[in-house]
């Protein structure tokens, strides 16, 4: 399970823009200006091998009593009480405030680990014009600049230490790997409780026609066939504009996690709504987690086949990236179609979990080559020279050669069909890794 850190502080510190550092994208806005963060914002980040969930914070006042700064307040809180560990950002320039001392109050009280973080520090000494800072009572004040990327790395070593990420990580490697976590991800009331429930042929899970019911990925045992699952019913995404009750904002961690922990994502849509950009929102989700998928639409007996046409010709324009994921058509509450569903899972585990020989992979390389070189970049032609297999789940291809770094993405997508179709890769993503080889000579002058 990815750890999750929140960060917090009063407005105009930098929250935004330490964010986008921790997550290597520009997905918050950022502006000169206090309070443009107001809803809560999440992301991933990742340093060395390790990766982490972000949360950024609108501006915290705890003792808010009206308006949207209440609003905002809730939002900080849950985003404290979601996360693993708070990172409380500082404006070192602008100095210590009462408001700083307002949210060290309500972080001490928690007991919360905390790693305090004096933002915009370029060119400043660390020890005498920092010192204030200490007066908050949480410890050793770290200078960084989130503009500059100064201290970064540190802050992120400093926030993950006390969780003890080794003892994590070795709990996930001893799992049960016999056992096939399955997550059902979709929009709120889609049905993803009705389909568990269904397969389990009781009432495990609170469905009702209303959105919203799950607030929490709920995982149940269940075996089939001889083969172990465990099944995670998530919480609905919904988009962020909808989102008003902090305890349902409080799910999306929950959701995230859940998704980035199991071995096949089915993500359900529903028939009667169409294919949203939440939809398709989630399915980039998925796929940038690297998680086998299966699409499962939901309520299939509810529409015409008029209905039905444009569904499956809408599936096909918003979602093109899932292409490699099978397809079905089901009523949860009916009990149709869900035996093909199973064996659709079971083929997208398979294939996410497959091992290709270097052999195999190089001949299937070099005879890709022979019918269609790649581009040339200039006086050059890539050459691809030998292929083995870098991972799995999601399978991983490592190509070497020269000059790899001007193959095309068309190419890769060719040869992505070329290996798909030999390895019977449905379901599963395939990431193809170009590694061009160092000439040792090229940093020797002549003598």
């Amino acid at each position: 399970m990815k750890p999750v850190i929140a960060l917090v502080g009063r407005p105009n510190v930098g929250k935004s823009t330490l964010f986008n550092r921790l997550t290597k994208s520009r997905d918050a806005i950022v502006a000169d200006f206090a309070g443009l963060t107001r809803d809560r914002h999440y992301g991933n980040g990742k340093q060395g091998k390790l990766e982490y969930i972000v949360i950024d914070t609108g501006g915290f006042e705890p003792d808010a009593s009206s308006g949207i700064y209440r609003e905002m307040a809730r939002q900080t809180q849950q985003a404290v009480a979601e996360a693993d560990v708070v990172i409380f950002v500082l404006d070192a320039r602008a100095g210590l405030s009462a408001q700083d001392h307002d949210i060290a109050k309500y972080l001490r009280r928690l007991g919360k680990p905390c790693v305090l973080a004096a933002n915009k520090a370029e060119g400043m000494l660390a020890g005498a014009q920092l010192s204030e800072f200490y007066e908050l009572g949480l410890g050793e004040v770290h200078a960084v600049s989130a503009a500059h990327g100064q201290g970064i790395r540190d802050l992120v070593e400093l926030a993950l230490e006390p969780l003890h990420l080794s003892d994590l990580e070795e709990a996930s490697d001893s799992s049960d790997k016999s056992v096939i976590k399955l997550a059902v991800a979709g929009r709120p009331n889609v049905g993803k409780s009705t389909l568990i429930n269904t397969w389990l042929g009781e009432e495990r899970l609170v469905a009702f026609d209303l959105p919203g019911t799950t607030r929490d990925a709920i995982s149940v045992p269940f075996e089939r066939n001889g083969q172990r699952f465990e099944l995670i019913d998530t919480a609905g995404l919904r988009r962020k504009g909808k989102v008003f009750e902090a305890i349902e904002k409080f799910s999306v961690v929950k959701t995230l996690q859940a998704i980035e922990s199991a071995n096949v994502v089915l993500l359900l849509l529903d028939a009667t709504q169409g294919v949203t950009d939440q939809d398709a929102h989630i399915a980039g989700y998925i796929l940038e987690s690297g998680r086998a998928v299966v699409v499962a639409v939901n309520k299939w007996d509810a529409v015409d086949d008029y209905e039905r046409q444009m569904l499956e010709r809408s599936i096909e324009t918003r979602l093109p990236f899932l292409k490699f994921a099978a397809l079905h058509f089901i009523s949860a509450q009916k009990r149709q179609g869900l035996g093909p569903l199973w064996t659709a899972i079971a083929q997208a585990h398979k294939a996410a979990m497959c091992k290709m020989s270097t052999p195999v992979l190089t001949r299937l390389l070099l005879e890709a080559v022979q019918f269609q070189s790649p581009k040339r970049a200039g006086m050059f032609r890539p050459k691809l020279r030998y292929a083995h297999q870098g991972g799995m789940n999601p399978p991983v291809i490592v190509i070497h050669g020269n000059s790899l770094e001007h193959v095309t993405d068309a190419y890769k997508r060719f040869l992505e069909g070329r290996f798909r179709k030999e390895f019977g890769l449905v379901g599963t993503p395939l990431r193809i890794e170009m590694k061009t080889s160092h000439n040792p000579f090229a940093d020797k002058s002549d003598s």
